[in-house]
């Protein structure tokens, strides 16, 4: 059994990671223990490609297991059931750094799971699970070159700390969570209590300077185990059934694509249309050559919009980098309801109505660390009409219960104090219409829905989402 483990501190603990001692069976596995918080995380891949598919078919579950604590789950079955809304928010939260770092083409079934073995009430596992599951998939066969780390900055009169605990952290004023590779940042999720733009770039630096520090240890397992990587079939592009795609679809593409033009439902019908006309170029292609076609129009549809922004310095709906789309809102539109708000942002809307409750009604949640209670709760619902599709209703998924948390943190800041304003409060967004940004249009709205039910917020809360387009050294900065 050929097993390695380094180390080094990490704020005010250790942080160690050890290979090949458990999950040996999964293609990757790294233990990870910071003080007596310790996590398994392992990674796994199908050999073959799942053929057919234009995404990327990956798969991350984080798991708090009640042992870890020493506790025994409550309710009848005192087991762990379904994942819990932070084990959902955990797992989006690894997801989100570790996706974009595979390469291009590669659609091998993949799976990262994260366990939580033991916990030490007052440390946070889910930065050592990232940091788990950037190692596992580093140190295994599957295609992942490029290791991640991630770290949590708190700030405490005026003081910067590394992987700051729960109690820290209730006396913060800044909880940020970064994660990075050695050269840049690749995910940052915050919550602040009105924190300024100069301490947020020192908390980035301040954050990134550890995350070098971690990347060191996953890069001498390495150069240990030195794994051999399963190869990445290119996507071949026959240049000839290029060249004939958009000679004969570019003009019906470019206009299909001007959003200015055509509302939403209609750009994307002109598109698909475009699309049928592109793959019945070729009547007798097999299906690999379909496929293949399919992908050409996909690039050059992209390729279009990237040019438009970075080389003409304009926007599908031929709006300035900064300009936002009109708003339209209005208050107390539902007679029974506490408060409530229509907030319109171009093709976005937001349905938000506030409830309020006595402390009878606030929610009882039971974590490792113990039990805690919310009075301020924030759902997020998105239908399927909202987009003009059919699909079932069901529970809320991963991506509703993530949106819900984001607008829940922007303003959770500006909620009294539970002895000024002693009310469980409750803010309900239904998404009505949705073309992007619609959990900001959450916040607005939220913050419109509180005022209106007279809850004394300390000021109003506003939301917009940004958008980066990149090539080489050229780039632009999007606004809503």
């Amino acid at each position: 059994m050929n097993v390695h483990k380094v180390s080094t501190m990490v704020g005010e603990r250790e942080l160690s990671i050890e290979v090949g001692k458990l999950a040996k069976q999964a293609d990757g596995a790294a233990l990870v223990r910071y003080g007596e918080t310790v996590v398994l995380v392992t990674a796994c891949a199908d050999r073959e490609p799942r053929e057919g598919l234009d995404f990327f078919p990956l798969t991350v579950d984080y798991r708090e297991n009640f042992y870890a604590a020493g506790k025994i789950p409550g309710g009848f079955f005192k087991r762990e059931g379904k994942p819990s809304e932070r084990e959902v928010l955990n797992s989006r939260m690894i997801d989100r750094p570790i996706r974009p770092l595979f390469p291009e083409g590669y659609k091998n079934e993949t799976q990262v799971i994260a366990l939580v073995l033991s916990a030490d009430t007052d440390i946070d596992p889910s930065m050592h699970a990232l940091v788990g599951a950037s190692t596992a998939l580093y140190l295994s066969c599957i295609p992942f070159n490029q290791p991640i780390a991630a770290v949590r900055v708190g700030l405490i009169e005026g003081r910067y700390y590394l992987n700051p605990t729960y109690t820290e952290l209730k006396n913060s004023r800044l909880n940020l969570a970064v994660a990075g590779m050695e050269d840049g940042i690749v995910m940052v999720e915050c919550g602040a209590n009105e924190v300024s733009e100069e301490v947020m770039i020192e908390a980035l630096i301040f954050g990134h300077q550890a995350i070098k520090q971690i990347i060191g240890l996953q890069k001498e397992l390495y150069e240990k185990i030195r794994p051999q990587k399963l190869a990445v079939e290119p996507e071949l592009i026959d240049e000839a059934i290029a060249k004939k795609v958009e000679k004969a679809i570019r003009a019906e593409l470019e206009d299909a694509l001007d959003t200015h033009k055509h509302p939403k439902l209609e750009s994307y019908a002109l598109v698909d249309a475009a699309k049928k006309k592109a793959v019945e170029l070729f009547p007798e292609a097999d299906e690999k050559t379909l496929e293949m076609v399919k992908r050409i129009f996909d690039a050059l549809k992209e390729r279009i919009f990237r040019d438009q922004v970075l080389y003409k310095r304009e926007r599908p709906d031929k709006r300035k980098f900064d300009t936002i789309r009109p708003i339209w809102i209005e208050t107390s539109v539902l007679p029974r309801t506490h408060g409530s708000a229509i907030f319109t942002r171009g093709e976005t809307q937001a349905l938000v109505t506030a409830t309020l409750g006595t402390a009878d009604d606030v929610q009882r949640m039971d974590w490792l660390e113990g039990e805690s209670y919310k009075r301020f709760l924030m759902h997020y619902n998105f239908p399927p009409f909202s987009v003009g599709e059919v699909s079932p209703l069901r529970g809320p998924g991963r991506r509703e219960i993530g949106h819900g948390a984001l607008a829940e943190r922007a303003l959770l800041p500006m909620i009294p104090a539970e002895d000024v304003w002693p009310y469980t409060i409750r803010l309900v967004s239904d998404i009505l219409e949705s073309n992007g940004s619609s959990s900001m249009a959450t916040v607005c709205g939220g913050a419109l829905a509180l005022m209106d039910a007279g809850v004394p917020i300390k000021a109003p809360v506003a939301g917009v989402a940004m958008g980066l387009v990149k090539e080489g050294d050229t780039y632009a900065i999007l606004s809503d």
